[in-house]
């Protein structure tokens, strides 16, 4: 039987489809997408220098605003690719399956494995190595794609699907080539009906190890990947703890993926380090106790913890359910009590010494507004409570436009009730402030940020890697429900569509 708060909802969203209808089939019409391209969808938002800019009030078909050049004047994002007669350093094979597979330690789920497990293999590279990919589709019906999670690569391998490229259906096969410019800790995962393919397994880590040794060295390096299946919280694919082993006075480096549709906490009761987050090193990184770190939806956080000189274990619990245990060899079998998990967290606006940026964020040529509420109404026919972007409801969404070599700002702000992981593809930016308060610590660098109900932080980026990219939130079924925009840059044009006969559906 439903909840009276269920029972409340089907009324409102009743309400909201009669008032609708009686606004006239024209309203109605507006929403019905069928087969559609990024190209046409949305209100441009130029971002004229100095201003935040809002959507123009045209949507679709509206002119283009001064400064952007027509669609037609455009390369197309499949030539934005490494370079094709660079050898590949890394050659690996992923193949897709659709199918039931268990889950060590817990119950038989049906999802989705890459080379027969989930999560699939990790990929090992070195800074500079050009990374190839052959992405094979088995068997998963809906077609499938790979996006590298956190890694700028050219748009071309972005795997986007209905943007960069059409699914791969089963039988088919795509290559990735990317440089891995930048060290870190990153994932692949689909970005086709990803609300479903994610959720079920269809990912892995991949980890770029530095070309020259970094500010923090470590003796131990491990990966910790959090993920949910069937309401089994699993860390690398068990249900269970990890066991590391680590002589007295090792420092270990434990890189937190975090795959899932919320925030996941990590904390110690041992003093801890954060060495990186999402991929970029954090300056100067001091000792953290008694607070907890947070690591959104999509998030990574490399944590640094030393194992006793006097050879007791140490855990470091990983979203909450799970733990890295760290132990030294001659006593392999010890442990260490859980801790609670503090009230405090740690606040990264802050965390750290300031260094300089490559750029000057203070005098942007583009600036924007990225302001998430919503409202109800409908979308391809179906009627609910959406998300809207600058009062906007997909498809009618901003088209943040950029110029390559632009210094961009942006304003997300956050005007609903839930937290929202966004994550922007193809670049990394720089957290300037939240509600107002300036940063003060290392440069918080992120690709993936969760902004709380009632924030607001300013952010800024280089304009560096052309392409049409998404920024979206990174809880899945928010992007179903169309919290998607798109940065776009000068003269960039794609050819691939969306719910048309490929069958791309990219959220």
């Amino acid at each position: 039987m439903p909840s009276p708060r269920e029972l409340l909802r089907c009324t409102v969203v009743g309400v909201a489809v009669a008032t609708a209808l009686g606004a006239g089939a024209l309203a109605w019409s507006s929403t019905l997408l069928g087969e559609y391209s990024v190209m046409d969808m949305g209100a441009e938002a130029a971002g004229g220098p100095g201003a935040h800019a809002h959507g123009a009030a045209g949507g679709t078909g509206a002119a283009a605003p001064s400064g952007v050049v027509a669609p037609s004047a455009g390369i197309d994002v499949t030539s934005l690719k490494a370079d094709p007669e660079r050898p590949a350093d890394v050659r690996v094979e992923l193949v897709a399956r659709q199918e039931a597979f268990d889950v060590p330690g817990g119950r038989r789920v049906q999802g989705y494995t890459v080379n027969g497990s989930s999560p699939g293999p990790e990929i090992r590279a070195t800074q500079g190595d050009l990374v190839e990919v052959a992405f094979v589709n088995e068997s998963v019906t809906d077609g499938a794609t790979l996006h590298w999670h956190g890694i700028d690569v050219p748009n071309a391998a972005d795997g986007v699907a209905g943007i960069t490229q059409d699914a791969v259906p089963v039988g088919g096969r795509h290559v990735y080539r990317f440089v891995a410019e930048d060290a870190g800790t990153f994932w692949y995962h689909s970005h086709q009906v990803s609300h479903e393919q994610v959720v079920g397994g269809l990912l892995g880590a991949i980890v770029i190890d530095p070309a020259e040794p970094p500010e923090v060295r470590t003796d131990v390096d491990v990966t910790a990947l959090l993920h949910v299946y069937g309401g089994q919280h699993s860390l690398n694919g068990r249900i269970g703890d990890e066991r590391i082993q680590a002589h007295p006075g090792e420092t270990v480096r434990v890189r937190v993926i975090n795959s899932d549709q919320g925030t996941a906490a990590v904390w110690s009761a041992a003093a801890y380090r954060v060495l990186a987050i999402d991929g970029r090193d954090v300056h100067a990184p001091g000792e953290v106790r008694d607070q907890r770190l947070l690591i959104p939806a999509g998030g990574r956080a490399d944590v640094a913890v030393r194992a006793p000189a006097d050879g007791s274990a140490v855990r470091l619990q990983v979203g909450g359910a799970r733990s890295v245990v760290i132990v030294d060899p001659a006593h392999p079998e010890a442990s260490a009590p859980p801790a609670r998990q503090p009230k405090d967290t740690l606040d990264l606006l802050a965390y750290g010494a300031p260094a300089p940026l490559d750029f000057d964020p203070t005098v942007p040529d583009r600036s924007f507004e990225y302001v998430i509420a919503r409202r109800f109404g409908i979308i391809d026919g179906r009627p609910g409570n959406f998300w809207t972007i600058n009062g906007r409801m997909f498809p009618d969404v901003p088209m943040f436009h950029v110029r390559e070599g632009d210094v961009v700002g942006m304003r997300i702000e956050n005007r609903s009730g839930d937290v929202h992981p966004m994550h922007l593809h193809g670049h990394h930016v720089v957290v300037l402030s939240r509600d107002g308060v300036a940063a003060s610590g290392s440069p918080w660098i992120v690709d993936s940020l969760d902004v709380h109900p009632g924030e607001a932080f300013d952010i800024a980026f280089v304009a560096d890697n052309p392409g049409i990219w998404s920024d979206h939130c990174h809880t899945l079924p928010h992007a179903v429900d169309g919290l998607v925009a798109h940065v776009m840059y000068e003269g960039v044009t794609t050819g691939f569509t969306i719910d048309g006969a490929a069958g791309n559906r990219p959220e």
